[in-house]
């Protein structure tokens, strides 16, 4: 039984793991005030950051990066 609960355990671990993983979501946001472009992992709710790049979101943090080099609003 304890062999049973902690191979379910362990199952559930990488369950959520993965789920965790499958649904980060990052933005390229702006600061209004400072025009400065930084990546969240949330969209904002605040009106002192609005979402750049059409407000694509990214799979990954390395893929944000990446397009917020090229984002004209980001460079200026």
């Amino acid at each position: 039984m304890k062999k049973f609960f902690v191979s379910a355990t362990a199952i559930a671990i990488l369950a959520s793991a993965a789920y965790a993983q499958t649904t980060t979501e990052f933005y390229v946001v702006q600061d209004t005030s400072t025009k400065k472009c930084t990546i969240v992992d949330k969209k904002p709710t605040t009106t002192t950051t609005v979402v750049v790049g059409d407000g694509k979101v990214f799979k990954t943090r390395a893929e944000a990066e990446t397009e917020m080099k090229t984002m004209k609003v980001c460079t200026n």
